[in-house]
């Protein structure tokens, strides 16, 4: 056998190693962050926010959509508050439902499609009495569902408004550092 086409069919089959190699390593300890931590604010507590509005449930909601979306992200720890270094928190202020678009049938005004509106307000402070992260901070979102054919639900109106917050909230305290 020629010893050149045994390094080379060598080299076919170990390259592709490599590189499957390389990428499964580097999918370890994946964040979608940009990398610019604060270690000081590395350990976070997000205790259940407040609802100051009358749908129920939503604060629950909300809070369990942040913390998944920070365990996603993976570059900061949700630990409990006797480990954390920050907390997360604060409260539900506005629900609505309103009409998005309506549409005339026989003379008479139909709603088509409703929006599910929602704002909270959060402050991340430090534990150690350093200065906040930012206070009473005003987060929106939004969702709309349709009625009718094609017909989807308030709920997962509901599910698009809490992701636009919790992209935000990513923004907020991941992104800026």
């Amino acid at each position: 056998m020629n010893p050149r086409n045994h390094d080379r069919r060598r080299w076919v089959v170990l390259a592709p190693l490599s590189v499957f190699a390389l990428l499964a390593a580097g999918c370890g300890a994946y964040s979608t962050s940009s990398g610019r931590v604060d270690e000081s604010l590395r350990w976070v507590n997000v205790p259940y926010l407040e609802n100051a509005t009358a749908e129920p449930n939503i604060e629950i909601e909300l809070t369990e959509a942040i913390i998944t979306a920070l365990q996603d992200d993976n570059t900061l720890r949700v630990v409990g508050p006797e480990a954390a270094r920050v907390e997360l928190a604060g409260r539900v202020v506005g629900y609505k439902l309103r009409e998005a678009f309506t549409s005339a049938t026989g003379g008479n005004m139909q709603v088509d499609e409703y929006q599910v509106q929602i704002s909270v307000e959060l402050t991340m402070r430090r534990l150690d009495g350093g200065e906040n992260v930012f206070t009473r901070k005003r987060l929106n979102g939004s969702g709309n569902f349709i009625l009718g054919d094609g017909a989807t639900s308030e709920l997962t109106a509901r599910g698009e408004a809490a992701a636009e917050i919790v992209r935000e909230v990513l923004g907020l305290i991941v992104e800026d550092w």
